[in-house]
C-alpha cells in the first residue's frame, strides 16, 4: 500500500534532507514550500506556496492533496528566525511574521486536513530547544516556538486518532543556524558560544535521526513536546 508523507519548508537544510530520505524509502511526498530545489523536480508532488501569506495557504493544501484520502505523517517543518537580538529592539511586525509562519500557516494547514477529512496517522511539528530555554536574543522565536508546542497540545486533543508530537530536531547546520546565530555576538547572547561549540548535525543526519526515533516518538503521550536529543 502506497504511504504518503506532507511536508512544508522543502527548499533547503533539514525539510529537503526529510524529503530525500522519505523518497528512498518507498514514500510519495507532498511539499509545500516557497522553492522547490532542482534535486526534487518531477520526484515529489509540490505546491508553491509563501506560509507567510496566510490567505494562500489553504487553498494551496487542497490543491495538493486534493486526491489524497491518507496521509502516514505529516512533518510541519517551515519555519522562520531572525536575525538575534533583545526582544526589546525588535519590532513587533518581525515578531509577527514568526508567528504567521510557525505558528497560524500551521492551524491553517491542520484545519484543512481536518476540513478534508483526510486520515491522518502521525503529525510531527519542528520546535525548538529555544521553545523552552529562553535565552537571550531570541525574541519571537522562542515565543512561536512555544506557541507552537501549545498549538500541538491543543490539537491533539480534537485529534483523536492522529498522533502529534511538537520535535525540537537537535542542532542541525542550517543555512538559518549560520545566517542568524553563528554570526551573532556571543558576548551578548552567551548561547551563540555554547552552539559554536556544540557538535551539530547535518541536515542528512538529523533526518537519518529522525527516521530512526519514529517508534520512539509513538511511545509519548499525543501532544508532546520532545526533544530528540533526549530519546
Amino acid at each position: 500500500m502506497e504511504k504518503n508523507i506532507f511536508i512544508t519548508g522543502i527548499g533547503s537544510g533539514y525539510g529537503k534532507a526529510i524529503a530525500k530520505l522519505f523518497l528512498k524509502k518507498g514514500y510519495k511526498v507532498f511539499a509545500l514550500s516557497r522553492h522547490l530545489p532542482e534535486d526534487l523536480k518531477g520526484k515529489i508532488t509540490f505546491v508553491k506556496c509563501d506560509l507567510e501569506a496566510l490567505e494562500t495557504v489553504y487553498p494551496s493544501v487542497e490543491k495538493l492533496l486534493k486526491d489524497v484520502k491518507k496521509l502516514d505523517f505529516v512533518i510541519l517543518n517551515a519555519g522562520l528566525l531572525t536575525e538575534l537580538k533583545d526582544i526589546h529592539d525588535t519590532p513587533i511586525y518581525e515578531m509577527e511574521r514568526m508567528m504567521n509562519i510557525n505558528v497560524w500557516a500551521n492551524k491553517v494547514i491542520l484545519d484543512a486536513l481536518i476540513d478534508m477529512k483526510i486520515e491522518v496517522d502521525r503529525v510531527i511539528a519542528v520546535s525548538s530547544g529555544a521553545s523552552v530555554n529562553g535565552n537571550r536574543g531570541w525574541h519571537g522565536y522562542s515565543i512561536s516556538k512555544a506557541a507552537l508546542n501549545m498549538l500541538i497540545k491543543l490539537y491533539s486533543r480534537e485529534m483523536e486518532n492522529t498522533h502529534l508530537i511538537a520535535l525540537a530536531p537537535g542542532l542541525i547546520l542550517t543555512p538559518m543556524l549560520e545566517k542568524f546565530v553563528l554570526s551573532a555576538d556571543e558576548n551578548k547572547f552567551p548561547s551563540v558560544k555554547r552552539i559554536k561549540n556544540a557538535s551539530k548535525m547535518t541536515p542528512e543526519e538529523a533526518a537519518n535521526l529522525l527516521f530512526n526515533k519514529l517508534d520512539k516518538l509513538k511511545e509519548f503521550p499525543s501532544g508532546s513536546y520532545v526533544d530528540i536529543r533526549s530519546i
